[in-house]
């Protein structure tokens, strides 16, 4: 595809369908040689590097089932053509019953009071549901006791058809695995009293990204995957478990250069000064795009094969580098996020700067940079 796709602001994100493709396999091949199935996890635009894109490359490559996080993520899948089972990871909200009946998307309930509200609202036709138990992540789902009356009140309604059960691990991609194999030993409890009670489900699942790398699969059936599918890690002690493509590269181009003297002060507050004559190169990209402004003095881009240091306060539509006494001119490529020449700038660097996590990187990736699919 041309750049001339992105009109007019030369700034956009490239991701690589292949990646995404190459992704998918590794985990599938992964997933089947411990009897699961893949969910690929597509929520908040497909941990920014686009939903429908990235749903399609994934069902076309081994996934089974897609999980979002809202409904209205469902929906637009939906709309699109897709057609593969869709969980919505979110809690079910009361009064949005026709949404899940009508794009077919199966709900999470994690409460008693969710239950009682999705069954009343499905009369009129059948609801898809997974019940949702927490087993140590203190977030979404009952308590391992009440995962057997969740279940049978569920089938009692008659009109909610409980096809998953599920959890979710809180440490999975911790160096010590020990209370992910508690979480997994809780779930697998909770397996056999459902099966001994006639209400197990054939969807069960709480393994993760780094958990699918990790554990075995005991009783469950399928495994979600989300970070892992855009080609990075968890963590970094799991990088020699599963060879993975970054997906995403982020670009803009130097849309202006200047040679200042020395003592030059440099974006709002001044901040920071130039300790010598050099070189200053703007590029059309700021915190508005997801280029954080927590940033400022601490991420470098690539320009000419070569990182350049950020200087002074990241705005909020433009960034203002340091390209020293190189050639730089006006319209050469910026690289933000992958590989120029020799030298490579990652997501997980921008994690290390921002002291966060590489998820957050990606999708903080704001909406009004154009993706171009290759």
């Amino acid at each position: 595809m041309e750049e001339n796709h992105h009109r007019f602001r030369p700034t956009w994100v490239e991701v690589s369908l292949a990646s995404i493709a190459h992704n998918t396999r590794a985990f599938a091949a992964v997933a089947r040689a411990k009897g699961v199935g893949l969910i690929a996890v597509v929520k908040a635009d497909g941990y920014g590097h686009g939903a429908l894109e990235t749903a399609k490359t994934a069902l076309a490559h081994g996934a089974q089932v897609l999980a979002v996080a809202l409904p209205e993520e469902g929906a637009v899948l939906r709309e699109h053509g897709i057609e593969a089972p869709i969980l919505v990871m979110g809690a079910y909200v009361p009064g949005t019953v026709q949404a899940y009946q009508q794009y077919s998307l199966m709900a999470t309930i994690s409460d008693f009071d969710q239950l009682k509200a999705a069954a009343a609202e499905a009369r009129s036709g059948r609801l898809a549901v997974h019940l949702k138990v927490d087993t140590g992540m203190g977030r979404l789902g009952v308590l391992p006791q009440h995962a057997l009356a969740l279940a049978q009140k569920a089938k009692e309604t008659g009109n909610l058809e409980v096809v998953g059960v599920y959890s979710h691990l809180a440490t999975a991609d911790e160096v010590d695995d020990s209370f992910a194999c508690h979480q997994i030993a809780v779930f697998e409890d909770i397996l056999s009293d459902l099966e001994k009670h006639h209400v197990l489900p054939p969807m069960r699942h709480i393994l993760n990204t780094a958990g699918l790398l990790r554990f075995d699969a005991g009783r469950t059936t399928m495994a979600r995957v989300g970070l892992g599918l855009y080609g990075l890690y968890p963590a970094p002690h799991l990088k020699g478990l599963i060879e993975l493509r970054p997906a995403l590269t982020w670009k803009s181009r130097v849309a202006t250069v200047k040679r200042v003297p020395a003592g030059t002060g440099v974006s709002y507050g001044q901040v920071y000064h130039t300790p010598k004559e050099t070189t200053l190169a703007t590029i059309p990209v700021g915190y508005a795009d997801g280029f954080r402004r927590g940033l400022s003095g601490r991420a470098h881009v690539l320009i000419g094969g070569k990182k350049r240091p950020v200087l002074g306060r990241i705005c909020m539509d433009q960034t203002i580098v340091d390209v020293g006494d190189d050639a730089v001119a006006p319209g050469d490529e910026v690289v933000l996020i992958g590989q120029q020449g020799n030298e490579r700038i990652d997501a997980d660097d921008w994690a290390r700067w921002l002291d966060t996590i590489n998820y957050e990187i990606i999708c903080g990736v704001s909406a009004r940079v154009p993706r171009v699919y290759r």
